[in-house]
């Protein structure tokens, strides 16, 4: 079967709670299927998380998350690629090889990939400004030496106040982001459309069908920090399950999916 992307953009179905149900279990089903994919890029993510975490020890200079942050919506949509690709192989009946992932996964950077990579780090890079103005707006004046050291400060009124104005500010953008990106990420891949439509597309479905778009998105921000708790291990499981059934998502509202 040839791998030129068709044009145009296809006509999704409504989602279902069956929908999700099935997407979660074909995830699964490719994570068994192909393992030894699984163990290669979500280890990159668990390789660098646990080397920026060792370096922001040591070095006691948080900026290095700083540096993790933006680098994220850099290189994790070609991961996300790698894990659609080895599953719309697998719903093929192909096996997936190294050669054709990676080589799927290097082409993107020809395509439209990166120009949706852009946008995603300047809402990032809007987020840490507005962070930063939210944390000196309410602690700008607080007797601290730093954060590690003086943790105290974030019990008080005005403490509490920037947490919780932060974290809804934080959401905020983390619901934008996945707005903009849930269907975008795998229509980019499997057809040739340019980003803006992509992303114009992935809005107007999550706006239509808001409620399990909405619950999908709090299920894969709950499983991604869930695997963060032990040391970062459990990425090994939770990335390539969620990638593989992200793209299952996408295929089966497009009546694309054989399984």
């Amino acid at each position: 079967m040839s791998d030129i992307p068709a044009s145009g953009v296809p006509e999704f179905a409504p989602v279902r709670l069956a929908t999700l149900r099935a997407a979660l279990a074909l995830g699964w089903r490719d994570l068994r299927r192909a393992k030894r994919f699984a163990l290669v890029l979500a280890g990159v993510y668990v390789a660098a998380g646990l080397a920026l975490s060792w370096i922001t020890r040591a070095t006691g200079q948080s900026f290095w998350l700083v540096l993790a942050a933006v680098g994220f919506p850099l290189v994790g949509p070609f991961a996300a690629v790698g894990f659609y690709e080895i599953s719309r192989r697998l719903a093929r009946g192909e096996a997936p090889g190294w050669r054709q992932v990676f080589g799927v996964i290097l082409r993107q950077s020809q395509r439209q990939l990166p120009s949706l990579c852009a946008v995603m780090v300047l809402v990032f890079l809007f987020w840490f400004f507005l962070g930063h103005m939210i944390f000196a707006l309410f602690l700008g004046l607080a007797p601290m030496t730093n954060i590690s050291s003086s943790p105290e400060v974030f019990l008080s009124v005005n403490g509490l106040m920037m947490l919780g104005t932060g974290t809804l500010v934080g959401a905020g953008f983390a619901v934008l982001l996945y707005t903009i990106t849930v269907l975008a990420l795998p229509l980019l891949l499997d057809r040739e459309v340019d980003f803006v439509t992509a992303m114009i597309v992935s809005v107007q479905y999550v706006l239509a069908h808001p409620v399990l778009m909405l619950a999908w998105g709090a299920l894969l921000a709950g499983l991604t920090f869930l695997a963060l708790l032990p040391g970062f291990l459990g990425l090994f499981l939770v990335l390539p399950w969620l990638g593989h059934a992200s793209w299952h998502l996408y295929a089966l509202l497009r009546g694309a999916d054989p399984a």
